[in-house]
């Protein structure tokens, strides 16, 4: 292991100590909601309060070949010999222009050290990182981390997924946690049903002219109310996916019978859990659209 993977594990660890505290996340009488229920489920240190740092474990991560490069180097650094996640995926799906050498190489490296540390390798033509992700691996109340800014998209079905930086990936990927802001959790509440001619774009469009693209770092949003159930897995996914826009770490759905019914689709029901929030759950802020 060089020095500098070294030194870079040794800070994880330490960070890790400095931070694992008594847990002060709310008192147990009080209801949560789906993103506290998510984080204190995958808990590792700190402080559950919004703007304190905590760390979470990571359940799956994914890459694009964009930027898979620098983050698989990253993590054969570490001297890890296999992922420690319970899912890690290699897509293709950015630089698929052969014009020279250089992505060609860049592929067969991907292919290659996925088959050394028991990475899923998606090949060039299979589909995009975060729709593949959404209807092959995503699960309700998992935590993916990706180095694709529209990772978000995996919130349609209910799982907490994150855009983070190569490094950030690499780390969670040799089964370190992942240190975020503790979000503040803004709820849009949803009622009636899209009129014709409307799509669940609009939805999204609409939130970003009301909360526009800044002072938004550092909140997660968290859909739900009747309307949810009129809208499909792709089409909450449509909205999660544009939710990056916004600036937000990630937005998210709960999971439904609607839910249940894309992953039996898809051949994972097993995998379906329910995920809702309480109904005396605590919001930053409460918009409604209708």
């Amino acid at each position: 292991m060089s020095r500098s993977s070294v030194r870079i594990l040794s800070t994880i660890r330490r960070k890790a100590i400095q931070h694992t505290a008594p847990d002060r996340g709310r008192r147990s009488i009080e209801g949560r909601n789906i993103v506290e229920k998510i984080i204190k489920n995958h808990y590792v240190s700190g402080e559950r309060k919004a703007g304190k740092e905590v760390a979470i474990r990571i359940d799956q991560t994914l890459t694009q070949d964009a930027t898979g490069t620098m983050a698989y180097l990253q993590f054969e650094a570490m001297g890890v010999p296999r992922v420690k996640t319970e899912i890690s995926v290699s897509y293709v799906d950015h630089n698929t222009l052969q014009e020279g050498f250089e992505n060609a190489d860049d592929h067969l490296y991907l292919q290659t050290v996925a088959a050394k540390h028991g990475v899923y390798y998606s090949r060039a033509g299979n589909g995009i990182c975060h729709q593949v992700h959404l209807e092959r691996f995503g699960a309700p109340g998992k935590t993916l981390l990706g180095s694709d800014s529209h990772t978000p998209t995996g919130g349609g079905i209910g799982m907490m997924a994150i855009g983070a930086g190569g490094l950030d990936v690499a780390v969670a990927m040799a089964g370190g946690p992942f240190f975020m802001t503790y979000p503040r959790v803004v709820k849009v509440n949803l009622t009636g049903s899209l009129k014709p001619w409307v799509s669940a774009k609009d939805v999204i469009l609409k939130l970003l002219e009301i909360l526009t693209t800044k002072g938004n770092v550092g909140c997660i949003i968290e859909y739900g109310g009747e309307g949810v159930a009129t809208l499909s897995v792709p089409e909450r996914a449509t909205i999660t996916n544009m939710g990056a826009e916004l600036g937000v770490t990630t937005s998210l759905f709960p999971s439904d019978r609607v839910t249940k019914a894309f992953l039996k689709a898809q051949g994972r029901e097993n995998q379906w859990v329910k995920l809702a929030a309480d109904p005396t759950a605590k919001y930053e802020r409460v918009i409604d659209i209708d």
